[in-house]
């Protein structure tokens, strides 16, 4: 079988976080961790790595899935690989923009790897076989390995088993598996529930997620007295981005100043949301961030002062663990300023 490997501009040799924008580039040669794949996998040979930014394929997505697939049209290939990502969030993203495109034009396996706390999991997993990954580089070599053995199985035709037994993240995909033992679910579920009953150990064969309850907080007494605080998911930022927030699953959050301001000027703040047309929000980044609306109401005495600072990311394809995670560090910081109240602004 034949195999080709996507991978980022890092990995791929090209250069750092100044070389993200790079265009895609096809190698004949294998290039850098393609070559550890290729020589763990004796039935499967990868004939040709491409190469391709984070940032081109994250933020000109349109344009690099046309440029990549219109060079696959060219290949036979079987398989197709893209990473390790480990937990770099716009090489996940780009991973798995790259696999679901080669999925559902070809038809053929994709397989790649991350960290759980890459935001590329949850947006990509149905598609493509994402196995669990480190969070660094220095996995490579295991992560490459799981990719490896999984795509030889499947070369051999071997029988593939569940995602908790092979590795990867379940894609939420189910199929009748006749037990060894050949007990019926009738059977299984009541050991289950007696375990339970008993406080024993047992190990669900339908795993629910547990969503977290939030009770909402209490109404201000009196939004007269009240510092409010603005903060939002819609990507306005001072225009030259100083934090360096990504325009999709973003693994960071900005703070700026708008003490001395009663609106957010065009030129000086824009949004670099990558999930809208940004047009509207650049030329009135209030829109966004409603800084004006606020002054408004705080000259009326409707409520007592806006917060110093306000708050932002953004929210297109975040996971729900980084954004659990901001809310936790946004919401400490402005329990100690004494912040009475916020305003989430979305898009």
């Amino acid at each position: 079988m034949k195999a080709i490997h996507y991978i980022n501009q890092f990995f791929g040799q090209v250069g750092g976080e100044d070389a993200a924008d790079a265009k895609p580039v096809f190698h004949d040669q294998l290039i850098g961790c393609s070559v550890m794949l290729d020589g763990m996998m004796p039935d499967i040979e990868v004939t040709n790595t491409i190469v391709c930014g984070d940032n081109y394929v994250t933020n000109h997505t349109k344009e690099a899935l046309q440029e990549i697939l219109a060079w696959l049209d060219t290949r036979e290939f079987d398989i197709f690989f893209a990473g390790p990502a480990f937990m770099a969030g716009r090489y996940g993203v780009g991973c798995g923009l790259v696999c679901k495109a080669v999925a559902e034009k070809y038809g053929v396996p994709v397989i790649t790897s991350m960290n759980e706390e890459n935001p590329g999991v949850e947006e990509y997993k149905a598609v493509a076989y994402i196995f669990k990954g480190g969070r660094k580089a220095t996995f490579m070599k295991d992560d490459l390995t799981l990719m490896a053995k999984f795509a030889q199985k499947i070369a051999r035709g071997e029988p593939l088993l569940p995602a908790a037994q092979e590795g990867y993240f379940p894609r939420g995909v189910r199929a009748e598996i006749p037990q060894p033992d050949g007990r019926m679910a009738a059977d299984r579920v009541i050991d289950m529930l007696v375990k339970k009953l008993n406080g024993e150990p047992f190990q669900t064969e339908l795993v629910i997620p547990k969503m977290e309850k939030i009770p909402p907080a209490a109404p201000v007494p009196d939004l007269s007295k009240a510092t409010i605080a603005l903060v939002s998911s819609s990507g306005v930022v001072p225009v030259d981005n100083p934090d360096r927030i990504q325009s999709a699953s973003a693994q960071k959050w900005g703070k700026y100043d708008i003490s001395k301001l009663d609106s957010l000027p065009e030129g000086v703040f824009k949004t670099i949301h990558a999930g809208f047309d940004p047009a509207a929000m650049c030329a009135v980044p209030d829109r966004g961030i409603p800084v004006d609306a606020m002054r408004y109401f705080e000259k009326q005495g409707k409520i007592g002062k806006l917060y110093d600072y306000f708050y932002v990311t953004v929210g297109t394809g975040t996971t729900q663990a980084f954004a659990a995670k901001f809310g936790r560090e946004i919401a400490q910081e402005l329990h100690n300023a004494k912040v009475d109240a916020v305003v989430l602004t979305s898009t």
